[in-house]
């Protein structure tokens, strides 16, 4: 599935700023490019930085963000990100985005894969 130019900047666009959220520590400004799902399994802003926090740190405070082309995985339209973790470990964030009635596009979902051993 082709994702049109303008999605594929949007998206990306959705990512950076959440990303730029996380550096600055803006719970608000990083939860509110979760779906609503994310936000309903979460609750408050604040849980969902903890969680980034703890489980993500390679998203949380990457050391450099590399955008890879959008793909589609199990029909979820994807964005792959090449992240340099904190400790020096690369990482590969797959988001998963969502596209909103309003056709603004949110994350709904973030997968690591370990890159160590390729």
């Amino acid at each position: 599935m082709e994702v049109p130019d303008p999605d594929s900047v949007n998206i990306r666009s959705v990512v950076e700023r959440q990303l730029a959220a996380f550096k600055k520590d803006d719970a608000q400004g990083a939860f509110a490019f979760a779906s609503p799902a994310i936000q309903a399994q979460f609750g408050t802003p604040e849980n969902f930085m903890q969680m980034v926090k703890t489980t993500y740190p390679g998203v949380y405070r990457p050391r450099s963000v590399f955008f890879e082309k959008i793909t589609t995985i199990q029909g979820n339209i994807t964005q792959p990100v090449l992240l340099l973790a904190p400790d020096g470990v690369p990482l590969r964030a797959l988001y998963f985005m969502e596209k909103q009635p309003d056709n603004s596009w949110r994350i709904n979902g973030c997968f690591l894969v370990s890159l160590e051993g390729k």
